[in-house]
């Protein structure tokens, strides 16, 4: 499992490879070096709908699977294949949600009358 955060360049749309086949690609600009990177992603299946809330230009982290494949072409030439394979989109600073009350009003911590408060103070 890796990860890599980066602006999303291009935003591909989903195509039906066959009928029990769907994936949708995108590019992912990585900056953190001299030279910007630009790396394609594919989502598969019914993960194609998470690149959804996103737009060219928004800045995201990927969660990915390294996939290798190897391939006989019909010269009998043996080739080998690699794909980023995404599982998991957020944007970059998100933070995972959190149960909160309903009301805006912040509620304190239920204590029982049965549980003994050993704080100090």
């Amino acid at each position: 499992m890796f990860n890599i955060s980066g602006t999303l360049k291009v935003k591909g749309k989903e195509q039906n490879v066959s009928d029990k086949f769907k994936k949708r690609e995108f590019v992912l600009t990585e900056n953190s070096s001299q030279y910007p990177q630009h790396l394609s992603f594919q989502l598969t299946q019914d993960r194609c709908g998470l690149l959804e809330p996103f737009n060219e230009g928004a800045e995201i982290k990927v969660f990915f699977n390294l996939r290798g494949r190897e391939w006989t072409s019909p010269q009998n030439e043996l080739k080998y294949f690699n794909s980023l394979e995404a599982w998991k989109i957020e944007a970059v600073g998100a933070v995972a949600p959190v149960n909160t009350p309903t009301s805006s009003a912040v509620s304190e911590p239920i204590i029982s009358s049965s549980e003994e408060d050993d704080l100090p103070f």
